[in-house]
This record gives C-alpha cells, sequence and structure tokens, in this order.
C-alpha cells in the first residue's frame, strides 16, 4: 500500500474519530474506494494503530480536564478506577458474546470463521450507521427538550460544574455494554452510542464525553495486541502457502498512519470539540442515517 492512502485513511481517521459518526466506517468505505481489503490483517492492524494515535491526540488534549475529574485525590481515583473497570468488563462480555454467537453462526462450517472477515461488508456497515444515527437522535433530542424546559437555560451541554463528575456506576455499566456492542460492528459509532446511552441514562454530557473516552483509552492496548497477533498467525500461514506477507511494510505503514492520525486528532479536536457542547448532538444522528444510506448506495454499486 502507498504511503499516499496510509496517510489519506489516517486523516479520515483523524477527523471522524473525534465526532460521533464512527470513524472505522469512514475508514472502510476509503478503503474500500481505494480498491484496499479493509479484513485483510494488515488493513484490520492499520485501523486499530489509526485508532492508538487518534486517542493519543484525546489523552493529549484532554489530559488536563481528567487530571482534575480523575486524579484530583485518592478517592476520585479509586472510584474513577472502579468504574472503567466495571464498564470495560462489561464490554469484553458483551463484545466477546456476539464475536462468538457470528463466528458460531453466520460462519457455520467455514474453514476460517473470524468476524473481521465483516469488515469488508458495507451491507454490514449500512444499518451499523443508521442504528448510532438513531441512538444519537433520540439522545440528541431529549437533550434539546431538557434545554428548552430549564428554567435556567442549563442542558445537558452545559450543566452545573457540581453536576459534571464522575458517572454513576449504572450509567458506566450501559456505557460499557454499547462498547461491546461496537466493537464486532464497523458502522456503530463507539463515541456515538456510549456518550448517547449515558446521556439518556442521566449523565452530564462532559461527563459522558469524558469517560467514554477514558474507556476508549484503557480498551485500545489489549485491542492492539490482538490484531498484532491476528497479523502474525495470518504471516506464518501465508509464509506456509508460499505467499508471505512483508510485516515490516505493514508494521511501517501502521506506524506512519498512527502519526498522522495523531495530529489529525488535535486539529479535529480544536476545530471540533465545542460543538459537542452547544446542544447539536442530534445533527451528528442526522448525519449517520443519511450516511448509512450512501454507503448502502455504494453497497448496490459494487463497492
Amino acid at each position: 500500500m502507498s504511503i499516499f492512502k496510509v496517510i489519506v485513511l489516517a486523516i479520515v481517521q483523524g477527523f471522524a474519530e473525534l465526532l460521533p459518526i464512527s470513524s472505522s466506517a469512514h475508514v472502510v468505505v476509503a478503503e474500500k474506494l481505494m480498491g484496499l481489503d479493509p479484513s485483510s490483517p494488515q488493513m484490520t492492524l492499520l485501523l486499530v494503530m489509526l485508532h492508538t494515535g487518534t486517542m493519543f491526540a484525546v489523552i493529549a488534549y484532554f489530559w488536563k480536564t481528567w487530571k482534575a475529574a480523575y486524579f484530583s485525590s485518592g478517592q476520585a481515583f479509586k472510584q474513577f478506577a472502579v468504574l472503567v473497570i466495571w464498564a470495560t468488563l462489561l464490554t469484553a462480555i458483551v463484545g466477546e458474546t456476539i464475536k462468538i454467537i457470528i463466528e458460531k453462526t453466520l460462519f457455520r462450517g467455514a474453514a476460517k470463521a473470524e468476524i473481521e472477515q465483516l469488515f469488508s461488508h458495507l451491507e454490514m456497515i449500512a444499518p451499523a450507521l443508521a442504528a448510532a444515527g438513531l441512538l444519537i437522535l433520540i439522545a440528541g433530542l431529549a437533550e434539546r427538550r431538557q434545554m428548552k424546559n430549564s428554567t435556567r437555560g442549563i442542558g445537558l451541554g452545559r450543566m452545573p460544574e457540581h453536576s459534571e463528575g464522575l458517572v454513576t456506576a449504572s450509567q458506566a455499566g450501559w456505557m460499557g455494554i454499547l462498547q461491546g456492542l461496537a466493537l464486532p460492528f464497523r458502522g456503530f459509532s463507539r463515541s456515538g452510542s456510549t456518550i448517547s446511552i449515558g446521556m439518556l441514562a442521566g449523565a452530564a454530557k462532559q461527563a459522558a464525553e469524558r469517560f467514554s473516552f477514558a474507556m476508549a483509552v484503557v480498551l485500545t492496548p489489549p485491542v492492539v495486541a490482538i490484531e498484532l497477533a491476528r497479523l502474525l498467525k495470518a504471516a506464518h500461514a501465508a509464509a506456509a502457502a508460499g505467499t508471505p506477507i512483508d510485516l515490516h511494510a505493514a508494521l511501517f505503514s501502521s506506524l506512519l498512519g498512527m502519526v498522522f492520525s495523531f495530529f489529525a486528532g488535535l486539529i479535529a479536536l480544536k476545530w471540533l470539540s465545542s460543538c459537542l457542547e452547544t446542544g447539536r448532538w442530534y445533527l451528528f444522528g442526522i448525519y449517520c442515517v443519511l450516511a448509512s444510506m450512501v454507503v448502502f448506495y455504494l453497497h448496490g454499486r459494487g463497492f
């Protein structure tokens, strides 16, 4: 794969990740348009590394906010650690259960059944985008309704300082479950679904957004490790078949993409973060629904 294509994918990832519109779906569609196979081990590793670059951008951008919220005291950190472990445990249970069910049903009898084989199927991405869009739309409209009903003109996006702390155990649990649903399905925005369900469960949007990104940072290292192991396994099988995979090229492309997605993510955060706090969350839901229609169209055209 050319460096130009890696850079394009990194920029798409960097900008789309900071909006609740499913960066994975956008990257997969871009890969398809450029004639790449999103389900190959090289491409799934690249996608995970692009997420890693964006997550480093999120850490750099939100570190002061997280420090004030989660590391202000030993008690605050303990509460955060318990919540993030609880949410991540639910993510693992839900995500792994769905993965097993899909591999044992859709791929029944196949010699090599991996859920990553679905990543190149636009007919699967489109409904996932639509589902995420509807969830975001519901949460966004509920937020606007609350803002209008607030006698002080304060909505979920601009809550008083005392209500912007940690999410509750129930809210964290729901966010962990939705994150688990997002893992197997490209198009079901992880940030969009987790923030939306947090809002619908009663969390202030700033608290839900902050915890959503914190969950993603915790989840990224094991996902990268899994994809590295998958790539090494595929490389061994390819070498045995006489069609070796260039691991050095795959790792170089992934690291290069990570760097570009990091800088793209920083630019996107500075440009777009204010849009997430102005009561216009529902617009992202509309975008996802429209994007799902475009993906269905591309599928119909043979991509």
